[in-house]
């Protein structure tokens, strides 16, 4: 079995390796651009993990793998659009960089593109992949129309919030990992046992991205506080909106309107959430959905070895030791 920086580089050489066509430039370079900014390969890592946990050989699942993240990232494109957001993991988003006509073209390319890595899989398995990829995929903009209208739903409970995140962000998750099993061999209930635990995880994920947006630092590779400046009602907003007296929800849902400068928003922000014990709050509900996530894999009919892989990288996805 390979180890899980031989699988990522497994995953870095096979996107390396697709070829899009030279011309026309501005349709095919921002996608070059996209899949060379990095990022975790979150979906990819646990496609092909999943398809471990079943399998020796992982290669089956490379187009797969590949095809979840350039879909991830069309979505990314088309997000900095609706977000007119200029920057994306450190650098000018595609959006910024060659304007929202081109993004959402290139976009729409990404997505085509994912759909042919996809039509590779061995043809008994075809009709399930596409099934799950199908729901995951129309789960993802389900996610996204919620998160829109959030932002202007004068009331959200933390409930909407956590279906919500877990459309636009642990369906995708839940969806990769479970073709990863299908790929590797996985009946139909395992199947269905590594989904739930990649929602979990995915619920887990979101939610301390959440707290490191505004308790991080710039290594992250975005302005800390943009959820903040942008009045965003993450978990942190909701849960602080929901244990404040009518004064400090006040100063919740207004401070990124007012007249001062970005660094007193954020300082105003997170002294009510220090006061209100969120941070505590959030990694609490973090460690709960991230235990919860290992108590299902622990319940999966495979060695311990190839399970005690899944658990490192989620630990190590997570920030933690075990």
């Amino acid at each position: 079995m390979q180890t899980n920086e031989q699988l990522l580089s497994a995953i870095e050489n096979y996107l390396a390796q697709t070829e899009f066509p030279a011309e026309p430039e501005l349709l095919y370079a921002p996608i070059g651009y996209s899949l060379a900014g990095g990022g975790k390969r979150l979906r990819p890592m646990l496609l092909l993990l999943s398809c471990g946990l079943f399998a020796d050989d992982v290669d089956v699942a490379l187009p797969a793998a590949a095809a979840v993240e350039i879909f991830h990232n069309f979505t990314l494109l088309h997000d900095d659009i609706m977000d007119n957001a200029a920057v994306r993991r450190g650098k000018p988003s595609v959006y910024a960089r060659w304007g929202g006509n081109v993004a959402i073209l290139s976009g729409d390319a990404m997505l085509i593109s994912a759909y042919r890595l996809l039509a590779q899989a061995p043809p008994a398995l075809l009709p399930r992949i596409l099934e799950v990829f199908n729901t995951m995929a129309l789960g993802v903009c389900e996610g996204q129309q919620y998160d829109m209208d959030f932002e202007s739903k004068q009331k959200v409970s933390v409930v909407e919030y956590m279906s919500m995140i877990e459309l636009k962000t642990s369906v995708l998750v839940a969806g990769s990992a479970m073709m990863g099993a299908i790929l590797g061999g996985a009946d139909e209930e395992q199947s269905r046992r590594l989904y739930q635990f990649a929602i979990e995880l995915g619920m887990a994920f979101q939610l301390q991205d959440d707290l490191l947006d505004s308790y991080g630092d710039d290594r992250l590779g975005k302005a800390i506080g943009g959820d903040i400046l942008e009045g965003k009602k993450t978990y942190l907003m909701i849960t602080a909106i929901s244990r404040a007296d009518e004064p400090t929800r006040e100063v919740l849902r207004s401070t990124h309107r007012l007249q001062m400068p970005d660094a007193e928003k954020i300082a105003t922000i997170k002294a009510v959430y220090d006061r209100l014990d969120i941070p505590r709050l959030t990694e609490q509900q973090i460690s709960l959905r991230f235990e919860r996530a290992l108590s299902i894999l622990d319940t999966l009919s495979v060695e311990p070895a190839r399970t005690k892989r899944m658990r490192d990288y989620a630990a190590s996805l997570m920030g933690r030791k075990n």
